[in-house]
């Protein structure tokens, strides 16, 4: 019986301390954030399907969808260029940015959602 307290008492300590968190692939960041970078020169990347591209992007937006960075990031520029990402809802964003991070890019901005940006969407 003690035993179990204490294996009990121990794991909930290890809880309450908690792992460390991972680092975040990219900084989240407003609209507001994300129009400011793209006017001083940050590559914007619409992750989403070529078709929600179409259907309403930031306006100068590349699309490369999420599944494709790995393959296709020289596309963005070289790994100490300005990166906003987004895409639907942010969950893509946040998978393409971690793909972007493996791929050396360290300077990673997450808009999460094109609803999010602060103006017309370009068609």
């Amino acid at each position: 019986m003690k035993r179990m307290a204490l294996v009990m008492a121990l794991g909930v300590s290890l809880l309450a301390a908690g792992a460390p968190a991972a680092a975040e692939a990219a900084d989240a960041i407003d609209g507001s954030t994300a129009k400011a970078l793209a006017a001083a020169g940050a590559k914007v990347v619409d992750v989403r399907t070529p078709e929600e591209f179409a259907s309403g992007h930031v306006p100068g937006a590349i699309n490369i969808p999420y599944d494709q960075l790995p393959r296709r990031a020289a596309e963005i520029g070289p790994p100490s260029t300005k990166v906003v990402l987004y895409c639907r809802t942010g969950r893509r964003s946040g998978m393409a940015a971690e793909a972007l991070q493996k791929a050396g890019f360290s300077q990673l901005y997450d808009l999460r959602s094109v609803t999010s940006w602060p103006g017309e969407l370009a068609k």
